[in-house]
């Protein structure tokens, strides 16, 4: 069984506890507007396109096979095949750091339980060398699809991103019953959780949407943490070069204050934030 994956982040302190891998998985049923990482979205390969690179040779257009080739790297093709196998072999590399700091291994993407036999299969593998691993995923899955990985990984890394339908759908592409639903149910798995809550200004920051999401946090037990993420504003070049529209201009970052309310909001209501 072979993985799709994109890139590999090393000694990264923003995908879990203490120092970790974090591998970025192509892939992922959502589309988000405000996505860092659009070239992610679905569940093919994408390239992006550097136009200051092309000299207008033709050779992208000019072969039969439907391939696409350029000898001036304009076209830079999103990720690469590999085996569990094989990823375990370079994850490894770093246990001495994940053991000597409490971290260990996120997958995330995209989202990783869009492959979840595949991650299933290196969770294991990674296990069996005593690694901490922790899955981030926004949880749109049929829950009989990715119950062996939340069951085999130690960490679950969630995202609410707004308890109301219409918004969601708007913005995701998606419903979030599905999502909320899914949440509950790792809750009821005892499984460690951190619940990222993302801000945007004129769209999920409101008090009761800020509110109501803690307190949903709130339910999900004394195993769940939050983590409050201010919205930055994407990469336009990233959008264009993938010949996509990017749909939050005008929207601006979420600001300190607004940040700091809904940590303060958290603290009065009892749960740990990370941060």
């Amino acid at each position: 069984m072979d993985g799709f994956i994109t890139k590999i982040h090393k000694n990264t302190t923003t995908a879990g506890p203490g120092l970790r891998t974090e591998v970025l998985a192509v892939g992922c049923p959502l589309k988000c507007l405000w996505c860092p990482s659009p070239e992610l979205i679905g569940d093919a390969a994408k390239f992006l396109y550097h136009p200051r690179r092309c000299v207008g040779c033709g050779s992208c257009v000019a072969l039969s096979d439907g391939e696409t080739i350029c000898y001036y790297d304009a076209y830079e093709e999103i990720g690469e095949i590999i085996t569990a196998k094989e990823l375990t072999t370079r994850l490894l590399i770093d246990k001495a750091s994940f053991l000597a700091t409490g971290g260990g291994v996120t997958f995330s993407g995209g989202d990783a339980a869009m492959q979840a036999e595949f991650f299933f299969e290196v969770t294991r593998l990674l296990k069996a060398s005593d690694v901490h691993v922790a899955l981030d995923t926004a949880g749109f899955f049929p829950w009989e699809k990715i119950a062996p990985l939340i069951a085999a990984v130690d960490l679950v890394i969630y995202s609410i991103k707004t308890l109301n339908r219409g918004i969601h759908k708007r913005y995701t592409g998606v419903d979030n019953k599905l999502i909320l639903e899914n949440a509950l149910r790792i809750a009821d798995m005892n499984k460690d959780m951190i619940v990222r809550i993302i801000l945007i200004p004129g769209i999920n920051d409101s008090e009761d949407e800020i509110s109501g999401r803690l307190k949903f946090v709130k339910s999900l037990g004394k195993n769940a943490k939050v983590e409050i993420v201010k919205y930055s504003k994407p990469d336009v070049k990233k959008f264009t070069s993938l010949s996509m529209i990017e749909m939050m201009e005008g929207t601006p970052e979420c600001s300190d204050t607004l940040a700091d309310y809904a940590i303060n909001m958290a603290h009065m209501i009892g749960i740990e934030v990370v941060r």
